[in-house]
This record gives C-alpha cells, structure tokens and sequence, in this order.
C-alpha cells in the first residue's frame, strides 16, 4: 500500500497539476448575470445542485473550477451540455465564474444508506487492499475538503454524480486526470465500491 501511494505521489509531482492554470483570480461579481441566465438550472443559484445528476459547485477550489471550463472549452473533458454552454464564454467569464462558485457556501449532505457508507469510508480512509486502490482521503483530505491546486473538493458531492464520474474515468469517456491517476484507480474499483465510497462521500462535512 505504501509503495502504490508512493508511486501516485510521484507521479503527481512530475506532471504539471493544472496545466490552465489562471495566472490571477477573477471577479465573483462580474459573473453574477452568467450564473443567473445559464449556470443556476443545473448548479444552483449559489452553487449548490438540487439534482444528483448535477454536481454541487460551492465551496470547491477556484483553480480546479477553472480547469474544467478550461478543458470544458478545449474538448479535454467531453460533454455536450458543458460544451456547448463554455463556447460561448471569454478567459474572463471562466475566472469569474470559477470565483464566484469558489466564495460560495457548501450546504452539507447526508448518506441515504449509512450501511453502505460504512463500507465506503473503510474505502475513502484505508483504501482497498489487494487490489492496489489506495485512500481517497491522501489526495481529497481526511473531510473530503480537497488540497487546493491539485485535488478537488469532495465533501457533500451528490452519491450519482460522484459514481456517474467513477464510471467516465473507469471507461476512459473522462481523461483530464494529472498523470491518469482517477483512470488508474477506478479501473481497479468495484461497482459496489464506487456506490459505497461515493455515499460515504455525501454524507462527508
């Protein structure tokens, strides 16, 4: 286990983590109009999704938002609906809106199966042994709250849309993980461990 995560970390470093990075913030005020005309029927006004099919944006970090706009807009991560909808924006409006659901609050979220998160936070906090999947919590924090610049928030994420994502990166449909890191580890996942890990992860706070 300690060598797998060893290599994970190794091969973190060695890839740039974002390479869009922006080089300063943007303007969480500037993107109010956007977030109300276009961003609010999927993600919430103040970027927390009603729907488990859309995921909740508030409160995760402001470099990994604008990443996948960013990658959104160059076709590194596909999805008709979010291509579409970024065609249209500007390198501003991809700052301000990733500031804007950055500011916002997180509402927290609850497990639906607790039996079911049981298992899964054995997964999140210890990974699985022998099958090579390591914790999430190394890379997502022990509250799934993330280690800004290089891994996303996870805590509260809707249990579908954290599955749904497990899925397109076990196919490879979702490809814009640093050094194929997501592809690697949900390949070697279940799918009763995805349902598991990503209940668990809801009910995180």
């Amino acid at each position: 286990m300690k060598t797998q995560l060893a290599l994970i970390f190794a091969a973190t470093l060695s890839v740039p983590a974002f390479a869009a990075e922006p080089a300063a913030k943007g303007d969480p005020k500037a993107a109010a109009a956007i977030v109300t005309q276009v961003c609010a029927a999927c993600h919430g006004a103040d970027g927390n999704s009603a729907s488990p099919a859309n995921p909740s944006l508030a409160g995760q970090g402001y470099d990994y938002l604008h990443k996948q706009l960013a990658n959104f807009k160059s076709g590194e991560r596909k999805s008709p609906v979010m291509g579409g909808i970024v065609a249209s924006l500007s390198p501003a409006d991809m700052k301000n809106l990733a500031a804007f659901f950055s500011e916002k609050q997180a509402k927290p979220g609850t497990a639906k199966d607790k039996e079911v998160a049981l298992l899964g936070q054995k997964i999140y906090r210890g990974g699985v042994q022998g099958s090579g999947v390591p914790a999430c919590a190394s890379c997502h924090g022990a509250n799934g709250q993330g280690i800004p610049v290089q891994f996303p928030r996870l805590a509260g994420q809707h249990a579908g849309y954290t599955v749904d994502q497990l899925n397109k990166f076990r196919n490879g449909e979702r490809a814009n993980d640093a050094a194929k890191m997501m592809r690697v580890i949900a390949a070697k996942m279940t799918p009763q461990e995805m349902e598991a890990v990503a209940q668990y992860i809801q009910g995180l706070r």
